[in-house]
């Protein structure tokens, strides 16, 4: 049983101390909490979040709204966005995805629908889209290492120390890394191309990545399971959320956040324009910006709270103030659709594909 991907029996153990109406479906990837209190109000959320995280904010959610039966379906990214543009899209009522492109997208087009309450009127201008898509999570991108593998003086603790090295100790890290393949991952992508405006020496990274015959992964999971095994040395570009809890429990691996610049992805939520269950998503919503379920990401998942008057190491105000000018969150604005012109995308990942094999076709 991978760490990350834990089923959904111990969802229930480690929360039935908080409802003991949590239920499980047949399929792992699916919570359901049926409501306690009559008449039910049913509300559907689809993310791309694993169950686990997910889990004690809707058992925090429904102590406070007995009357509420959830439901919970865990996607990936491009998955979660190809049903909700299929026919089952009329069955989700909340949405929430790390691909912040396709989520911003689909806002754009006309899919979601507003949230006029306090909460959303007051939510930070650079975390939010009108009052229709929100981020409601602050997530650094990081950096994982084996300390048994990577001297403390050659710690990756920036772009700059990993493409050194990459380029110093080729021969010996091939094979031992692993990063997203930005072909199949929808965040993998997104943080491709945050990367290739960030950084004039990002190409040179992809093909340092390229040389050492880095191993190419769909999820955060997959690399933190990878590099417990010792499968790998070092993994580039993982969700800090995912990895800061597993780090801690496995303390060969280390996590640095980039000095020289981090990128932080937030989880944007929106209500579909055809939800069926309208009210009780707007009620989910509006709970997730609120300081009470903000504080219940803060203290209950690695997820990071974005509220303005949350404290702590983990929350966005914290970051700010221990990083500086090394935060750097990807913006939602107009920028993130320019990610999605088929033109645009292909030509990136072309150049990826291209400077990922320029040196791999080499003898070390």
């Amino acid at each position: 049983m991978t760490p990350l991907r834990r089923l959904c029996g111990l969802a229930v153990l480690a929360w039935a101390g908080l409802t003991a109406s949590l239920a499980c479906h047949a399929d792992p990837q699916v919570l359901h909490y049926p409501a306690t209190q009559a008449p039910a109000q049913p509300l559907e959320i689809h993310g791309a979040l694993d169950s686990d995280l997910m889990a004690p904010l809707l058992a925090d959610f429904q102590a406070r709204h007995p009357e509420i039966e959830l439901v919970y379906r865990n996607l990936t990214t491009l998955a979660l966005y190809r049903r909700f543009m299929s026919a089952d899209a009329t069955s989700a009522d909340v949405v929430m995805s790390s691909a912040m492109p396709w989520q911003y997208q689909l806002a754009n087009r006309g899919y979601a629908q507003s949230l006029d309450t306090a909460e959303a009127r007051a939510w930070p201008q650079a975390s939010r889209w009108r009052r229709e898509l929100f981020g409601i999570t602050f997530e650094p991108v990081v950096i994982v290492y084996r300390r048994d593998a990577i001297a403390s003086d050659a710690s990756p603790d920036s772009h700059e120390a990993l493409l050194r090295l990459l380029t110093e100790q080729r021969q010996r890290l091939t094979g031992r890394v692993v990063t997203y393949d930005p072909w199949r991952s929808g965040a993998g992508y997104t943080y491709a191309t945050a990367d290739s405006h960030m950084s004039p020496r990002y190409w040179e990274l992809v093909a340092a990545l390229g040389g050492v015959k880095a191993a190419l992964a769909d999820t955060t999971g997959d690399m933190l399971d990878g590099l417990i095994a010792g499968r790998y040395d070092i993994g580039y570009n993982l969700l800090g959320s995912y990895a800061r809890d597993v780090v801690a429990d496995h303390p060969q691996l280390e996590m640095v956040i980039p000095d020289d610049y981090a990128l932080v992805m937030q989880r944007l939520a929106l209500i579909p324009k055809r939800a069926p269950h309208p009210e009780t998503a707007r009620r989910f919503l509006d709970y997730l910006l609120s300081r009470q379920g903000q504080q219940a990401i803060r203290d209950k998942t690695p997820l990071g709270a974005v509220h303005p008057d949350l404290e702590g190491p983990e929350t966005a105000h914290g970051l700010r103030r221990a990083l500086g000018d090394a935060i750097h969150p990807i913006a939602i604005d107009p920028g993130l659709l320019a990610t999605l012109d088929a033109l645009k995308r292909h030509s990136l990942l072309e150049r990826w594909q291209r400077e990922y094999t320029r040196l791999s076709d080499n003898a070390p």
